[in-house]
């Protein structure tokens, strides 16, 4: 669960914009969107395999050859 906590003469403009800052770096806001709607098995699985192509290329820039 994330939990803000206002500071001392912080505005609720900046409390909700660290709020949603902290739920984007956590993931959260991807996770709902992707959980909103039915995802077919088959899709999932296309998904995750374009996510580890993702990391393997990423991966393989980052290291000097």
């Amino acid at each position: 669960m994330i939990r803000v906590k206002a500071r001392m003469n912080e505005g609720l403009d900046q409390l909700l914009k660290r709020f949603k800052k902290a739920c984007e770096k956590e993931g959260l806001t991807r996770d709902i969107k992707r959980t909103s709607y039915y995802e077919k098995p088959s899709e999932v699985r296309r998904r995750k395999e374009r996510q580890l192509i993702r990391k393997l290329q990423k991966e393989s820039r980052l290291t000097p050859r």
